[in-house]
């Protein structure tokens, strides 16, 4: 932006001698030679204007390339180092995201086998209950089944008797009244 400031200096700088010189020609009450010779002393005043103003920038055309240089490389050095952190930050945060996620997978792969022990130990328990229980089962059915067994022939021998005794009695009560009608 000083640029443009700088050459917009010179450019009016220039633009307002030629238009003094010409304005000075056409409203001057002096000779064409005085003319001439002031017209060669004002463009040679312009002229070394013009110079003084094309070293003023040149010296600080070079004053602000410096700077944009140094400002550049300030900004170079700055991109690197940030550039470098954000590179070790990502590393790092990388790594801290593995790690964690290894401590989880580890974790739930512990939690998996204790959940499957659980179950198992679990299973074998319930399968020794039902299997102890089922031999009660078949001991209880067996004593049952022996029981009954032994109250079907109770009840056999039983019949047997109460049919031998109603057979006799019948008999008995036959001959009775066999006699009552012979009588």
């Amino acid at each position: 932006m000083s640029d443009n400031n700088n050459l917009s200096f010179v450019t009016g700088a220039l633009i307002g001698s030629v238009v003094g010189a010409a304005l000075a020609l056409v409203f001057a009450p002096k000779s064409g030679r005085e003319i001439r010779s002031d017209i060669n002393v004002g463009t040679r005043q312009a002229l070394d204007k013009v110079d003084d103003l094309r070293v003023d920038v040149q010296e600080k055309g070079s004053v602000y390339v410096d700077q944009a240089k140094v400002k550049g490389s300030e900004l170079k050095e700055k991109g690197t180092v940030l550039t470098k952190q954000a590179v070790d930050s990502t590393t790092k945060f990388t790594k801290e995201m593995t790690d964690k996620t290894k401590d989880i997978a580890e974790d739930v792969s512990a939690k998996s086998k204790e959940i499957a022990k659980d179950v198992s130990d679990k299973s074998k328990t319930v399968a020794k209950d039902v299997k102890g229980k089922s031999k009660a089962v078949t001991e209880k059915a067996k004593e049952v089944a022996g029981k009954a067994k032994d109250l079907k022939e109770d009840a056999e021998t039983e019949l047997k008797e109460v049919s031998e005794d109603i057979k006799e009695e019948v008999k008995k009560t036959t001959e009775n009244i066999k006699e009552d009608i012979e009588k």
